[in-house]
């Protein structure tokens, strides 16, 4: 029986409200609500534009075709993450080229970025990786000196700055995910950020088959007969999703604020367990930590300590991917960093109605297995 669980999305009487107003109003796929819900996040952020979609993948595949990327273009991506990162550069016929990350941040190492820049690369995907954002300042002015495009993988980073700016809004594009884990979910979604109209043009246009939305056809007073005239995707979020969206938008800042805290409490509880270290805090960032992830000393197996944990009641995962030694990229790149935290990385129990006396639980526990795997 689990005691503690990883995570549990926060919902209240709210969400029902939304979503019952769309049921009401009949009109159930995209429409007024995703409209709403575009416009909450985009005053957020401080952004001219806001694009939602199915999901994050698809907000970095419509990123990626914004900016052209097609067969033989080459795209540099963060190495620890997620594989939707990379799989929406073959969505394009591009090829993802890993780049190794911090040890200590989990996120795209700067340094490691010239070195992987050939004729043919066009962009650049850094990964706000679990909610702590990149090393942005860094990263832009090397796409500026080598004449590329940055798209922003703030997937778990809604809400979180650097240097006092938005995760998302520093590139020329930032893709969000709504994922169950995520700081708010809406079950699945995604939403594309710029500042750059163009772009969010064409991702709308390409989001919906490449044609006019129906929503507004539905406003128009005259027969509109869509033409097909380029190959667009079936991406668009609908009216029942973003209804939850909305919902969640107002309690974005609460559920930042109490996983903050969490964290500091966690950071404590670490202090105690040997050979588990808690995650580094980069100067100037301000990290809503999507996911508590620390590190276990390689003396220890992270999967049977996983393992064992569950035993006991208390779910944890691993943190995320070392993609270039996925076989589905049948990569030739070496990003020893990466493939070093995949293995050692634990996510901890991380969501905003978790309690104290639930970390102690989890940190006893914790503390026990560690001792058992010595």
């Amino acid at each position: 029986m689990t005691k503690v669980p990883l995570l549990r999305p926060h919902f209240d009487s709210e969400e029902l409200k939304e979503i019952q107003s769309v049921l009401e109003s009949g009109w159930v796929s995209q429409g007024p609500k995703v409209k709403l819900f575009e416009e909450r996040v985009a005053e957020y952020l401080g952004i001219k534009q806001a694009v939602a979609v199915t999901n994050c993948t698809c907000a970095l595949h419509l990123s990626l075709q914004c900016l052209g990327i097609s067969k033989d273009d080459e795209v540099l991506v963060a190495d620890y993450t997620f594989p939707a990162t990379a799989h929406a550069v073959l969505y394009c016929g591009a090829k993802p080229v890993f780049v190794d990350v911090n040890p200590r941040t989990y996120n795209l190492d700067p340094e490691k970025i010239e070195e992987k820049i050939g004729e043919r690369t066009r962009a650049i995907i850094p990964v706000h990786t679990f909610g702590q954002p990149a090393e942005m300042d860094r990263i832009i002015k090397l796409a500026q000196e080598h004449g590329l495009k940055v798209i922003e993988d703030a997937a778990c980073a809604l809400g979180a700055k650097y240097q006092g700016r938005y995760a998302g809004t520093i590139g020329d594009l930032g893709c969000f995910s709504f994922h169950a884990r995520k700081g708010i979910t809406t079950g699945e979604g995604g939403m594309i950020a710029t500042d750059d109209e163009a772009y969010a043009k064409k991702a709308r246009y390409l989001s919906t088959f490449g044609m006019t939305a129906a929503w507004d056809r539905e406003k128009s007073d005259k027969l509109i007969i869509p033409e097909f005239n380029d190959m667009g995707y079936n991406y668009k979020m609908s009216d029942i999703t973003a209804a939850v969206g909305v919902a969640q938008m107002k309690k974005l800042d609460s559920i930042i604020e109490r996983k903050r805290e969490l964290a500091k409490y966690w950071d404590e509880k670490l202090d105690d367990i040997r050979l588990v270290e808690p995650p580094h805090l980069a100067k100037g960032a301000l990290h809503v930590y999507q996911s508590y992830v620390a590190v276990v000393d390689k003396s220890i197996n992270r999967n049977k300590l996983i393992e064992i944990m569950m035993e006991k009641g208390i779910q944890t995962q691993i943190g995320t991917y070392s993609c270039h030694i996925q076989p589905v990229y049948r990569s030739k790149d070496s990003c020893p960093c990466s493939r070093e935290i995949f293995e050692t990385a634990i996510a901890l129990p991380m969501y905003y109605t978790l309690k104290e006396n639930e970390i102690d639980l989890a940190a006893e526990a914790l503390k026990h297995s560690v001792d058992e795997l010595r």
